[in-house]
Parts: structure tokens; sequence; C-alpha cells
């Protein structure tokens, strides 16, 4: 090999290595992290699924989880559709927040048109 045809295929072989350190190891350590929260599920976990769905685990299958996402009603589905481990301290999307208020309907006068209710 001269000099000409390795300087045609450096360009390549770097282009290679850009895209393993770039695209292919961060996407296996994500892929890894999620098998291994998957498979350290317990019963009692607070979950979210790929989905959204927020939910209790039950029971837990060699591939399955059993999933609570009411009192008494229970769904089964593959340990891959778990997206992640809720955190009892973090803020859960069906919840409301604390300095939300329901009078956004009738506005802050108590009236469904806006108008003041004193009258003079």
């Amino acid at each position: 090999m001269d000099m000409g045809q390795l300087g045609s295929i450096l360009p390549l072989i770097l282009l290679v290595v850009v895209f393993y350190f770039l695209l292919i190891r961060p996407q296996r350590k994500r892929q890894q992290e999620a098998i291994k929260m998957q498979n350290s599920l317990t019963p009692g976990t607070r979950v979210m699924t790929t989905t959204g769905l927020f939910a209790t685990v039950v029971v837990v299958d060699n591939e399955d989880v059993v999933l609570e996402v009411a009192p008494g009603i229970e769904t089964r589905w593959v340990k891959a559709a778990i997206g992640r481990v809720v955190t009892p301290g973090e803020p859960v999307a069906d919840e409301p927040a604390a300095d939300e208020s329901d009078d956004t309907v009738t506005g802050e006068s108590g009236t469904a048109d806006g108008e003041d209710s004193k009258k003079s």
C-alpha cells in the first residue's frame, strides 16, 4: 500500500470511528442501562411505561410484569415496555400541581362572563 491509497482510505476509517463513539457506543450503554433497570424491578415499584402509563408493579415473571394502573385493575406487560422507574419525590404527570386553581372557567370574579359581581 502506498501513501495515496492510505490517504483515500483514512477518511473512511475516521468516519467509522466517529460513528462508533457518537452513535453506537452511547446507544449500547442506554440499552444496557434499560435492561438492568427492567431486570431489577420488584413488586411495589412505581414505573412509567414507554407509552406514558403510570402504574405499580404487582408481580414480576420471567419476561412479563403485572402492573396495577388503578386499585383493582391489573394488566400484563412485557418488561421491555417499562420506560423508567418513578422515584417518590418526582412529580407525576397525572397529579395536578399545588399552584393550579379550578376557577379558570369562571374567571377571578366568580361570574361566567367575567363581569364584576359588585354593583354600585
